[in-house]
């Protein structure tokens, strides 16, 4: 009896040591998803002035300012190609777009009541003002026009197609610190590809959070983004066409190899899978 206890003790002792030494436990393998991935903090401008910074764009500063580049562009008085220079002051945000709150009084209501006609008629933005996407200005006289209004926009770009190969591991979130945009999972060297023609207007890495970056100019209200590359094979002002392959992936500002995709319109995040065709 004693020697088969000796023995049971033994194989006990034999399964613990081969359990303890296992490499790679099983539900680790799916734990190193891009929602669990610690986002890097992306570079954003929230100042209503920035002086630009080496390597910079219009547009990727508009980018990092969450705003039209057309916007910026009236702001700051630029034409297009919208060129600017290291240590240039831009205004990002107009004071007059503020409201004014002035306190009505005996000796200035006449003064004020003018004033106010005044501004009233030099807001050229309001009367400008266009719908965001799937929303309208005003209501029911562009109720009807809103479904044709959408139809023109989304035939501006006749198709889009996917900017890489693999699995969507991090969708769209409208939360505050969410993901703008989608990310796909890949091998280092995986071709990126354009998701339609457009034109570079930003190839670089000034972009924190963004790795190594590259900006598309689609047409006047779309933008897309191609993020964590690990080589940049367009140049800026580059003329593309929907395939071409534009970076190599990577891992830049990423804990792991993947890309991460964004669309924008008229400075805005949308959803890219709204615009993807279905896999």
């Amino acid at each position: 009896m004693k020697a088969i206890s000796e023995w049971v003790f033994f194989f006990l002792i034999l399964i613990m040591t081969g359990c303890s030494s296992r490499n790679t436990p099983a539900p680790v393998v799916e734990s190193k998803t891009a929602i669990s991935l610690k986002r890097p903090s992306v570079s954003s401008i929230k100042t209503s002035t920035y002086r630009v910074k080496k390597g910079e764009t219009l547009y990727s500063i508009a980018w990092r300012a969450k705003t039209d580049v057309r916007t910026l562009a009236e702001l700051n008085k630029l034409s297009s190609p919208y060129k600017i220079y290291p240590n240039q002051k831009l205004i990002l945000a107009s004071k007059s777009t503020q409201p004014i709150k002035n306190k009505p009084s005996a000796n200035n209501s006449i003064k004020s009541s003018g004033s106010t006609s005044t501004k009233v008629n030099n807001k050229p933005v309001a009367s400008s003002k266009k719908p965001a996407y799937g929303g309208t200005v005003s209501g029911q006289k562009t109720s009807k026009k809103s479904a044709s209004q959408a139809n023109v926009f989304s035939q501006k770009i006749r198709k889009w197609q996917w900017p890489a190969r693999g699995k969507v591991i991090a969708t769209f979130s409208t939360a505050i610190q969410g993901n703008k945009g989608i990310d796909i999972a890949g091998r280092r060297g995986d071709k990126v590809k354009v998701a339609a023609d457009g034109v570079v207007v930003y190839a670089g890495s000034a972009l924190r959070g963004y790795g190594k970056l590259i900006i598309v100019k689609h047409n006047d209200d779309y933008l897309s983004a191609y993020a964590h590359n690990d080589q940049i094979l367009v140049k800026e002002q580059q003329v593309i066409k929907a395939g071409n392959v534009i970076a190599k992936m990577g891992d830049t500002d990423a804990e792991r190899v993947m890309l991460h995709f964004e669309v924008r319109f008229r400075g805005k995040s949308v959803n890219p899978l709204k615009y993807l065709p279905k896999k």
